[in-house]
């Protein structure tokens, strides 16, 4: 009973908000409300046939990926543009890890955690991790990991190059700006593996079609993709 008392004294004092809204949060709730998580744009792509899957069509022709996965669609001034920008730039890895939770338990319901082997995040340079403190695909990659019960490493791809950032560039530019910078830094790691490599946002794919080739020449029996959010094209 103390505890809850005391929780209770400290919440009035420090009032946690929700990351999306910055609505005060009931009890119970994790760092996203109720009524903002019921109203998150969830795709819904990892129940749909893989010929009805947009995100997997962004693939084909290019590498072999076997699954293809999005937790939401990022809209432009909405809920999970807002999410993201804690996620990335405020340092609320809470944010990152919450909904790798909530997607890992959508996809274990699926079945889907059964064809796993490992989780590995795209890295970020490390002059970068350095200046941010912490890699926003590795919060994502740690809550999936929870949910869908799959080990993962931050360690098996490295980022050679410290690019520019991805954002301004179109589909052509992202490509080259990224196609030679990832490594896999001990195939043995991963090799034999179906290897589920996550990011934060989809956009073209040129980072994560990158991420793939270079694991697959790496020996990864499969790979297949997931992130937060996917940008409609």
């Amino acid at each position: 009973m103390l505890p809850v008392l005391f929780s209770d004294f400290i919440g009035l004092i420090f009032p946690q908000v929700c990351l999306a809204c910055s609505e005060s949060l009931a009890r119970g709730e994790d760092h996203i409300c109720t009524g903002c998580r019921a109203q998150l744009p969830y795709t819904d792509y990892h129940t749909l046939p893989e010929a009805h899957n947009p995100i997997a069509r962004r693939f084909w022709g290019k590498v072999p990926v076997r699954y293809a996965l999005s937790y939401l669609r990022f809209l432009r001034h909405g809920r999970v543009q807002h999410l993201l920008h804690q996620l990335k730039y405020q340092g609320q890895r809470e944010v990152g890890q919450v909904l790798g939770r909530w997607f890992g338990a959508e996809l274990t319901q699926q079945g889907l955690n059964q064809h796993f082997d490992l989780i590995v995040p795209v890295p970020l340079h490390p002059r970068k991790l350095a200046k941010r403190g912490f890699n926003q695909s590795d919060c994502f990659a740690e809550g999936l990991s929870t949910g869908l019960q799959v080990p993962w490493s931050s360690a098996a791809l490295c980022r050679t190059e410290n690019t520019d950032s991805q954002t301004r560039k179109n589909r052509a530019q992202r490509w080259h700006n990224v196609a030679t910078v990832f490594t896999v830094a001990d195939e043995a790691v991963v090799a034999g593996k179906h290897v589920l490599v996550v990011d934060d946002v989809l956009t073209t794919g040129a980072t994560l079609e990158a991420c793939v080739a270079v694991l697959l020449a790496a020996g990864c029996r499969e790979v297949s993709i997931a992130t937060i959010a996917c940008a409609e094209q």
